[in-house]
């Protein structure tokens, strides 16, 4: 009887455009065809990563899926066929570990141009070996690119990606493009001959309509204060080049994670290219980048800040962001100091992430904090509350459902064993002489290999509802907490310093709203959510203009 055909893959991967070792990428796919052919193999499936590096398996979305599907069984393939092992990965620690995944469901490697299969024992010694020189490999070309980007960056030409802004690309070089370098010299001459920030200077764009023409690597129109520092520290402006500033390093501890980290000395030579601003008003923007940073450093000890009891909590009234707490000084009519003035305002009320709000109100601080423990003192005053309260402390958390749940999966996984255990029991028990014995084999392993999959599944499934049953469990205890101290607050208010009210308020408070305007009885207060789960999600707590609270929430609480 004639065998049947093998069911294999095909995986590809190129990191660039360029051919790989004289082959093009239709080349190796043509011989590994061919291959499949000669030993009677059927493709079933062709999977290709372009432009994918091989220093990693993540980021390679074809791969990943070739993977899944050998591990579904989608297929029921017996290989995977790679033109050289330098394709299928270049980390030995993903190599071997993406080898032992596939080998685990029955699936080998086949390396055609290396001659390398994986289910022979020498092919899997040298799947190691080769795989740690592709690793050293990998490494060398990055060592080599980089020295010729540093060689590169001391000629003074320009190592690639996009231009900054303010130039343009021809022919590899920076050329200055005159639409985006007024802006570039206004910043410069702006910041340097004035006494204004980046922050006051992102502000002086916008007002005088100068905004940054959309390119491929930003679609923000706005000249952020974070961008116009970016502006102000780079070289390339002066007409110099610039290399190391930034280098990527491996995160201690990962296997293939990396980050930017500033470096204090990098390669800075002349460019080729024109200055937009001169040599001089660089470095006098330099000076004033690190006086104003030396400046704003925090000089106040933890135990001296103010601290703000509702930033965050504090709703803008008109985009919704949170409402910060901030100072300023009032001064007499001789300039002499008054006092501190705490208020909150919008955050987005200056330019913020290329965000600004138009409400330009300062509420007073000491004015809305006491309003709004007012409003939870009145609150939790009311007997009916504190008796709501006590009962739902009382209250025993229903987990029937889940309960039920959980009984359900027990008895799925039991009955799942008792079959697994009865099919591995006719499998010892059959006959190899008999002359169905494969295919009978055949029908009980494949049932089995499904019982596992079940249990498998049912277990997952058990596990989630124990967990989901533990949650509700603990939120219980977390709550009667937060009812406990709702029941006491008002002593425990007066008892707190500022840094434990606003421990307390950020316990208790989800979100504080205000009115747009103060109203003709004085009040900002429009109405305050609660961490509050009485019946469903979160409580509000509306103020009408007797300055009483009311809560629908609660039965007969008036």
């Amino acid at each position: 009887m004639k065998e049947a055909k093998k069911k294999v893959y095909l995986y590809t991967r190129v990191s660039t455009t360029m051919q790989i070792d004289g082959y093009s990428l239709e080349a190796q796919k043509n011989r590994m065809k061919a291959y499949a052919e000669f030993n009677n193999y059927d493709i079933v499936g062709e999977y290709e990563d372009a432009g994918k590096s091989g220093k990693s398996i993540e980021g390679r979305n074809s791969f990943n899926q070739m993977m899944d599907d050998i591990k579904t069984g989608k297929d029921g393939v017996s290989y995977v066929l790679v033109f050289k092992l330098s394709r299928f990965g270049r980390n030995a620690a993903d190599v071997l570990s993406s080898l032992q995944v596939m080998q685990d469901f029955g699936v080998n490697l086949v390396c055609v141009e290396d001659g390398i299969d994986s289910s022979k024992d020498a092919g899997k010694l040298m799947i190691s070996v080769l795989s740690a020189v592709a690793e050293i490999e990998r490494e060398n070309i990055r060592i080599q690119t980089m020295e010729g980007r540093i060689q590169k960056a001391r000629e003074g030409k320009w190592n690639g990606g996009f231009a900054p802004y303010g130039y343009k690309l021809v022919n590899g070089a920076l050329e200055i493009n005159e639409d985006e370098a007024e802006a570039i010299r206004i910043i410069f001459d702006r910041y340097v001959n004035t006494d204004i920030g980046s922050t006051g200077l992102s502000k002086y764009l916008e007002n005088h309509g100068i905004q940054k023409i959309q390119r491929q690597n930003g679609k923000n129109t706005m000249f952020e204060a974070g961008l116009i520092r970016k502006i102000l520290k780079n070289p390339v402006y002066c007409g110099k080049i610039a290399y190391g500033r930034r280098k990527t390093e491996k995160v201690h501890g990962t296997r293939n994670e990396y980050h930017l980290v500033e470096q204090d000395h990098y390669v800075l030579v002349d460019g080729k290219h024109e200055p937009i601003v001169s040599e001089e008003l660089w470095h006098d923007a330099q000076v004033k980048l690190l006086a104003q940073s030396k400046k704003y450093e925090k000089v106040n000890s933890p135990k001296n800040e103010k601290i703000h009891l509702l930033s965050g909590i504090l709703k803008c009234p008109i985009c919704g962001a949170g409402m910060y707490g901030n100072k300023s000084i009032k001064h007499k009519s001789d300039g002499t100091k008054y006092k501190d003035f705490f208020y909150y305002g919008c955050k987005h009320r200056t330019m913020t992430r290329g965000h600004k709000c138009t409400y330009r109100k300062q509420i007073n601080e000491e004015l809305l904090d006491d309003a709004v423990a007012e409003v939870i003192v009145k609150l939790v005053s009311n007997p009916n509350f504190a008796d709501s309260m006590k009962e739902k402390i009382n209250t025993k958390v229903d987990t029937a459902a889940i309960d039920m749940e959980i009984a359900n999966y027990e008895k799925q996984l039991r009955q799942a064993y008792s079959v697994k255990s009865k099919i591995i029991e006719e499998i010892d028990s059959l006959d190899p002489d008999d002359r169905h014995y494969i295919k009978r084999k055949a029908d009980l392993d494949d049932r089995l290999y499904r019982m596992y999959d079940k249990i498998e599944d049912v277990e997952s499934q058990l596990i989630e509802a124990r967990a989901k049953k533990d949650t509700i469990e603990a939120e219980k205890i977390t709550v009667d907490n937060v009812y406990k101290i709702l029941i006491d607050f008002k002593r425990l208010y007066k008892l707190m310093n500022a840094a434990e009210r606003r421990q307390l308020m950020e316990i208790l408070v989800d979100e504080v709203h205000i009115f747009e305007e103060r109203q003709p009885d004085g009040r900002w207060l429009k109405f305050i959510k609660l961490k509050l789960p009485l019946v469903d999600g979160q409580v509000d707590i509306g103020l009408d203009n007797s300055a009483t609270v009311s809560i629908g929430s609660i039965p007969n609480f008036v």
